[in-house]
């Protein structure tokens, strides 16, 4: 609970310093980015829990954890200075000038997709900036937009989007906003000599298989095992892995089977070893989305990101139906 604090009295600056630890988790790194020493680091984190009577990080293995109100204010500070920064800052965002650091969350198989061309155009227009790529370990990454612990969510959220569309039905004003990168889909992934590789793949062999399942969250569950269970049929999955990369790994030197994106095959690092065969059920097409939160729409910045994101993944799509 917060202290009862005057306003008139409480010190702005603090708010940049709380700000910069709740993004880096990490003193030492925050005081580089603030150009401050950490020992003035330190100093105002401890003005800070004064004036609001909570201590707002704890020192942990590596670095420091925020505290539930620390998690709770942090998005109303972040919004706050994010619109003083637009405000303040003359002009349009200029990349070729811009030392930005953009943080996206994403699977290593979208990554494997979307980077390559995006760094490309990050060298060409705005070699100043530098982009985090973290992984993706849910498919509803709304906590991590609100909190500003990233800039851009992508990848395959059908329960947000779902959402999304119902909040506009009812004539709400969406906390958060996504665009349509590209639709996909799922192939099964085997090692060459795999048994079931030389002949079609019928679906009493595929759920008497036994399976490794890519799951960001560990849940031993996915898209096609709701598939499944519509037609009242079930696979055994004996591992979980949270790359796709280790599942083409896995597959290549095992009798397990995998469902993997097709466009990955290629960076797995092992399509020669691996045999590929249709999912002998029906899934939905794989539809990959850029999720981001309202309050940065309107940031140049952020515009800007999200314009080279898409460019990326359109100047991939010509380059294969050049192919």
């Amino acid at each position: 609970m917060i202290t009862k604090t005057n306003f008139r009295t409480f010190d702005l600056n603090l708010l940049r310093v709380f700000d910069e630890v709740m993004a880096e988790r990490n003193l030492t790194r925050a005081a580089h980015n603030l150009a401050l020493s950490q020992p003035a680091v330190s100093n105002a984190l401890r003005r800070l829990r004064e004036a609001l009577g909570d201590d707002l990080v704890r020192r942990s293995r590596h670095g420091v954890e925020p505290t539930p109100l620390a998690l709770q204010l942090w998005p109303t500070v972040r919004q706050a200075l994010q619109q003083l920064r637009e405000s303040l800052t003359p002009g349009p965002f200029d990349p070729a000038q811009a030392q930005d650091v953009f943080v996206l969350a994403m699977a290593d198989a979208t990554a494997s997709k979307i980077m390559p061309r995006l760094v490309a155009i990050l060298d060409r227009e705005a070699p100043g900036v530098t982009l985090r790529v973290l992984p993706l370990t849910t498919r509803d990454p709304r906590a991590l937009l609100e909190a500003g612990e990233v800039h851009l969510a992508i990848g395959y959220f059908p329960g947000v989007l779902a959402e999304l569309g119902a909040t506009h039905l009812h004539e709400q004003v969406p906390r958060f906003l996504s665009r349509r990168l590209y639709e996909g889909h799922y192939v099964v992934a085997m090692r060459r000599d795999h048994p079931l590789a030389r002949q079609r793949l019928t679906l009493d062999d595929y759920c008497a298989a036994r399976h490794l399942l890519v799951s960001f969250s560990g849940r031993p569950f996915g898209f096609v095992d709701e598939a499944l269970a519509a037609i009242s049929r079930r696979r055994r999955i004996v591992l979980t892995v949270n790359q796709f990369f280790t599942a083409g790994q896995v597959v290549a030197a095992s009798d397990l089977l995998t469902v993997l994106p097709h466009h990955f095959l290629s960076s797995t690092g092992h399509a020669a070893e691996l045999a590929v065969q249709p999912l002998p059920i029906d899934v939905p097409r794989v539809h990959v989305d850029m999720l981001w939160h309202r309050q940065t729409e309107a940031v140049s910045a952020q515009r800007w990101l999200r314009d080279a994101v898409g460019r990326a993944v359109a100047q991939g799509a010509m380059a294969a139906e050049a192919l």
